[in-house]
């Protein structure tokens, strides 16, 4: 009797042939006439009102296509729609907050670094444009400058800026190279 017990008390989940045997049982045996004339009456009526349902949907659906129709809706509208809608939902969450968050407080740091590390390579700039090792190899191209000057067959203004020397090289150069229309190229991108 306790074997039959524990056959009652199982509680595992039905098998696939147990789900088989359920299935194909005949309940039509237990019940009466009376009730198996109910059930196929209630069983016609949910039919008609399956069927009936299916048409007013069918016939609202169509209303609705001719309404968006009218207001010039169209799927790529609705697509746009649901878009920004999905997009502005997403965006209220407090992940996406979160993230954002930390993102631009992980950017305004980059930005602060990169700030941090031009500064510094300017003022290494700045400093090595007043070292002696720059000012002397300033010194030398000056020199160079003029002495290639003189033999180019220019004059010497007496010295100058770094830039002015350049600058007045580069003319006696165009001069003495080929004269006509380069000289002329030459001398309006110096003004």
């Amino acid at each position: 009797m306790e074997a039959q017990a524990q056959g009652l008390l199982e509680t595992e989940p039905l098998q696939g042939r147990d789900e088989d045997a359920i299935a194909s049982a005949d309940f039509s045996s237990m019940l009466s006439e009376e009730e198996k004339e109910e059930l196929k009456a209630e069983l016609v009526q949910l039919e008609d009102e399956i069927t009936t349902l299916r048409q007013v949907l069918s016939a609202k659906e169509r209303h609705l296509v001719e309404i968006k129709q009218k207001l010039g809706m169209n799927l790529m509208n609705e697509l746009k729609q649901n878009f920004s809608k999905s997009w502005h939902d997403m965006q209220t969450t407090t992940a996406y907050k979160k993230t954002h968050e930390t993102l631009s407080h992980a950017g305004q740091k980059a930005t602060a670094a990169f700030s941090n590390v031009g500064t510094a390579i300017s003022k290494k700039f700045g400093d090595m444009r007043n070292s002696p090792t720059f000012k002397s190899f300033e010194e030398r191209v000056e020199t160079t400058v003029t002495s290639l000057k003189t033999k180019v067959g220019g004059t010497n203004h007496g010295g100058g800026s770094f830039e002015e020397v350049l600058s007045s090289t580069a003319h006696a150069s165009a001069q003495s190279s080929s004269g006509g229309p380069r000289q002329a190229e030459e001398e309006e991108l110096q003004c």
